[in-house]
């Protein structure tokens, strides 16, 4: 599993919502979600954020060191 996908699963089961809590509450479909906390490489960013948001965070380029 992916970082981002542990975090998402994490802070879904800390907020105590259901994945279909998390898809109602941020506008992105269902299955959707479930790829999301599955890690499929492949997601649109602009959904991603909308997933993060509901937690405070947001996804976005960082410098290479």
């Amino acid at each position: 599993m992916t970082t981002l996908a542990t975090y998402v699963k994490t802070k879904r089961k800390e907020f105590g919502l259901t994945q279909e809590d998390v898809s109602m509450k941020s506008g992105v479909g269902l299955r959707f979600v479930r790829e999301l906390e599955q890690g499929k490489e492949t997601l649109r960013m602009d959904k991603v954020n909308q997933v993060l948001r509901l937690f405070g965070a947001e996804l976005g380029p960082t410098d290479s060191k």
